[in-house]
């Protein structure tokens, strides 16, 4: 049965499920005793980023896989997810779904890889026997991962990255957008709270103070001289490492897509690979449809999300940012 306390024991874990840009949208209402309702804060959107709500639903989605993986430590499993057909709440938070509980759970192998979950911005090592190994294991644990291996295909989806992540950069919206939601100093209030900070980037001190000028003021002048894509570029991230390509049936609820990205995610951390979504060749569909074309996604199904993966050549960060437990329930 579900009280006040154990859901902050689930929520705890539950916060820890990967949202876009990180900006965690998913708030949470205990009703009765086996019934959780799903809302969204409507205050946190992308309208220039992800101006239809998918990326947002899809967050939510893994924000229910979270959920599950909570519950089978407490021996309680998800019954029922229906669409809620309650009002706004003060006008800022939107019932999504009725999620009901009830006994019966199990621990789910992937649980226990929840806190070392991470977005890996920095580069790789090389694969060698054991990365290969690894990529072996994961193309064997999952039917919506297409892996990518070849060095010179990983360096031409590369470039391809860098083309559809200067696209949207200079729009700028979209820019203005990624940058309100960058935390690039530590003063920043919100440094630990959410979004993405320059520590998670990989970004020391120096390199955080001039991506804010390159993103802000000074992005349409070096644009104009032809520096600026150079100067934003990630091409050098790829190196060392392979591509996963995520898909999923075609016309599939997002909901139900981020409990599948999740999975695939942790389905990565338990091989013992970092990995990072290179969500921009997903968004464009001029690289969606040459990754679709080029590498055989079957018949049927999207291209959902990209992700890089390999090695970590290096440590993560020591912290996450995220919004206290208190603050996501209602």
């Amino acid at each position: 049965m579900l009280d006040p306390s154990l859901l902050e024991d689930l929520l705890a874990e539950v916060r820890l499920a990967p949202s876009v840009h990180n900006i965690q949208p998913t708030r949470w209402r205990l009703v009765g005793d086996d019934e959780l309702l799903l809302l969204a804060d409507v205050a946190r959107r992308l309208p220039a980023a992800d101006p239809t709500g998918h990326d947002v639903r899809l967050s939510h989605g893994a924000a229910v896989e979270g959920l599950s993986l909570a519950l089978g430590r407490h021996g309680l499993r998800i019954v029922e997810i229906e669409p809620a057909t309650e009002a706004a709440i003060s006008g800022d938070l939107l019932p999504v779904a009725r999620i009901v509980t009830a006994a019966g759970g199990a621990l789910d192998k992937l649980a226990d890889l929840v806190a070392s979950r991470i977005s890996w911005r920095g580069g790789f090592r090389a694969l060698g026997p054991a990365g290969e190994a690894a990529l072996d294991g994961l193309a064997a644990s999952s039917t919506d991962l297409l892996l990518v291996r070849d060095p010179p295909a990983v360096g031409e989806i590369a470039r391809l990255a860098d083309e559809a992540g200067f696209h949207f950069l200079c729009d700028d919206a979209h820019r203005a957008e990624l940058l309100r939601w960058m935390r690039l100093s530590r003063s920043d209030p919100a440094y630990l709270r959410d979004g993405l900070s320059a520590e998670a980037m990989a970004m020391p001190g120096v390199v955080a103070f001039g991506t804010r000028l390159v993103l802000g003021p000074l992005f349409p002048p070096l644009r104009r001289l032809g520096l600026a894509a150079r100067l934003v570029s990630e091409r050098g991230t790829f190196a060392n490492g392979a591509i996963a390509l995520f898909h999923r049936p075609e016309g599939e609820d997002p909901l139900v897509t981020g409990r599948a990205f999740y999975r695939a995610w942790l389905a990565m951390t338990a091989q013992g690979l970092a990995a990072c979504p290179v969500s921009v060749l997903a968004d464009r569909p001029a690289s969606n449809r040459q990754l679709i074309e080029r590498h055989g996604v079957p018949k049927g199904r999207r291209l959902v999300n990209v992700f890089r993966l390999g090695l970590a050549a290096g440590a993560p960060a020591a912290v996450r940012a995220r919004l206290p437990v208190a603050e996501l329930i209602v």
